[in-house]
């Protein structure tokens, strides 16, 4: 890595988080740079990577340069290597990944806020089943920060596709938004027996 290479942005590393979430244990260091490029590549399109909210972020930049900062990451533990037999896969460390679970959380508060405004009623919300359960509580968390009613509907059809423990705190999150009361995040955390991956 190059030596001279200057700290890199609060904005560039919370990009590079980002980039590596859909690859996590999946992907390696070039496969991230590919993302945070912009590259057309066979496979970053297959894989539906240019679908990622920070694809092309580093467009202007050379692979190598972006390689570097990627490199200054693992450097600075934000994220790391593992291998998955002899292939190297990008991992969040745990300060990278508590970076990136509260900026996932507020994209997906930031896409509700867009859904109340447009007036959608009925989205799917598979997407939110299967996912970290970290995540998931750190979104209800923002969730009923906001006080926004307007999300208890979102908050009904989720809770009707998720398992037990996620429709318990989905259930208290909806309870605070109806009472307008804070909920017991530490008796939801212990409830959920949260770990920092799957």
């Amino acid at each position: 890595m190059n030596e001279n290479m200057n700290r890199l942005t609060v904005e560039e590393i919370k990009a590079i988080l980002r980039g590596a979430d859909p690859i996590i244990m999946e992907g390696g260091r070039t496969l991230l740079a590919k993302i945070l490029k912009g590259s057309r590549e066979k496979k970053v399109l297959q894989l539906e990577l240019n679908t990622c909210p920070v694809y092309g972020y580093f467009n202007s930049y050379k692979l190598n340069d972006i390689m570097e900062k990627i490199d200054w990451m693992i450097d600075y533990d934000f994220l790391d290597i593992q291998y998955s037999g002899k292939l190297p896969m990008i991992v969040f460390t745990e300060r990278g990944w508590q970076i990136e679970c509260d900026q996932y959380a507020d994209e997906l508060l930031r896409e509700w806020k867009e859904w109340v405004n447009q007036g959608k009623q009925d989205p799917d919300m598979v997407y939110l089943k299967d996912r970290n359960r970290e995540l998931i509580l750190l979104f209800l968390e923002k969730v009923r920060e906001t006080g926004n009613k307007s999300f208890i509907p979102y908050l009904k059809l989720w809770e009707q596709i998720d398992y037990k423990k996620v429709r318990e705190a989905i259930r208290r999150t909806i309870t605070a938004l109806e009472d307008n009361e804070p909920v017991d995040d530490n008796e939801c955390r212990k409830e959920m027996n949260l770990s920092m991956r799957p």
